[in-house]
């Protein structure tokens, strides 16, 4: 195949995935039960927990702000629910819908229906980040760093590889749509409360600490909340978080290549 044909052949692809961005944003905001998820819960239990909290100190991590600690830990959840939540569900109703199947007969190409979905993911998370932290610095007074930037950029890239592929991925453990919210569920919400999400996790015994070590919410939290807290030094990268976060986001890119070589047949 000739420079000028391959070069035509990206464009069309780019094109197309670009058209398909439009449209898988198109179908999200018409899902008023995907916006609420995603935006009104986090958005709510940040206004619940900050006002509840508001003016306390947690001496447990050397005495700064409860919402230095909650606004980047709540992000940290938003970031997971709308990426992890939101493509295990919504893969595994397109699978049983036999959608992901009928595109193999369509001019787009998998790989770049694969990377529309995704890139539609990303812009719900920028407009969910934007959301979050505006909220947290106009009514909580949350200072977004300017030295530790860098790094609460890199955390957040990572973090929504890594649960963005896992979503995808997990599909092949889902028998059914039906079953979808039940499995998510399952593999979230017992780590969240163990892995510095809602409540400082310093007096919890060691062995839960250590299995929290181990997952990418752990990670992805004491990422976000190393950035904001005040007594960081540098450019708040947490080598141990990095590391994490890269390792799942392999996992998940290998979970997610097995799952879309044949979506129709996994989960059956």
């Amino acid at each position: 195949m000739s420079a000028v044909a391959t070069t035509s052949r990206v464009k069309r692809d780019l094109g197309l995935v670009g058209w398909q961005i439009r449209y898988e944003q198109r179908a999200y905001w018409r899902n008023r039960g995907r916006g609420i998820f995603t935006f009104v819960f986090p958005l709510m239990f940040l206004v619940i927990f900050a006002s509840i909290n508001r003016g306390a100190h947690l001496s447990s991590l050397h005495g700064i702000p409860y919402d230095d600690f909650f606004v980047p830990g709540i992000l940290a959840y938003g970031v997971i629910a709308t990426t992890y939540v939101n493509m295990a569900i919504g893969t595994a109703i397109l699978r049983d819908q036999g959608v992901l199947k009928r595109m193999q007969g369509t001019p787009l190409p998998r790989w770049a229906y694969v990377a529309a979905r995704i890139g539609s993911t990303v812009v719900i998370v920028l407009a969910m980040t934007v959301l979050t932290l505006g909220l947290g610095v106009v009514a909580y007074g949350v200072h977004i760093r300017a030295s530790t930037l860098p790094a609460l950029i890199v955390i957040l890239v990572l973090g929504t590889a890594a649960f963005t592929t896992l979503g995808i991925g997990i599909t092949r453990f889902i028998p059914n749509a039906e079953a979808a919210p039940v499995v998510v569920n399952l593999t979230i919400l017992p780590l969240t409360f163990i892995s510095s999400i809602w409540f400082p996790t310093t007096g919890m015994p060691k062995a839960l600490i250590d299995i929290a070590n181990i997952f990418p919410i752990r990670a992805l939290a004491d990422g976000l909340q190393h950035a904001f807290n005040p007594f960081t030094r540098g450019v708040g990268f947490s080598g141990q978080d990095l590391r994490t976060l890269a390792i799942w986001t392999a996992v998940g890119i290998y979970l997610m290549i097995r799952f879309l070589r044949r979506p129709e047949h996994e989960g059956a």
